[in-house]
């Protein structure tokens, strides 16, 4: 079983959607990555950029991932919300699996494409597999190395205890 370890909207406003998702459902606070640093980023084989900044809260057991992308290449997120769009919605959900390779060929195999690999410059891979046609939205799959993992429980701490002042924190 591969639990869903975040949900991931597409949103034209970092701080509005996480003033509206901390309104709605009490989640956050919110940390904001601009311009996440990618060493590479290949969108269906074809190197393309993918400048995006996004904001990570915590839902209840769940991260949320608010994301914005900035330039108008093809990506995984403009498949889904092309460029200049002003609709917003889930784009992906994420899941941690044991071998990137595998999971990709796997879920290739079962016809869900891979639409984008990226890797981060501290060297964490994420892959945007095209689950639309069985989930409506793409999957988003990445091997919990000890960064990873260990941003994700920053989040969820924080949010443990949080009085919902400070919504939105900036990252360096």
């Amino acid at each position: 079983m591969l639990p869903v370890r975040q949900l991931a909207y597409k949103v034209n406003s970092l701080e509005a959607a996480a003033e509206a998702h901390h309104r709605a459902f009490g989640s956050g606070p919110f940390f904001v990555l601009r311009h996440v640093a990618l060493a590479s980023s290949q969108h269906r084989g074809v190197e393309r950029p993918f400048d995006h900044s996004s904001a990570y809260g915590q839902w209840g057991s769940v991260m949320i991932e608010l994301v914005v992308q900035h330039n108008a290449d093809e990506s995984a997120l403009h498949e889904m919300f092309p460029h200049g769009s002003l609709r917003e919605g889930l784009h992906h959900a994420a899941v941690f699996v044991d071998d990137l390779a595998a999971a990709i060929a796997r879920f290739e195999g079962e016809g869900a494409p891979l639409a984008q690999l990226s890797v981060t410059q501290g060297g964490t891979a994420f892959a945007f597999v095209d689950t639309r046609t069985s989930l409506g939205h793409m999957l988003e799959l990445y091997e919990p190395a000890e960064q990873l993992t260990g941003f994700y429980d920053f989040v969820a701490a924080a949010a443990q205890g949080w009085d919902g002042r400070d919504l939105v924190r900036e990252l360096d």
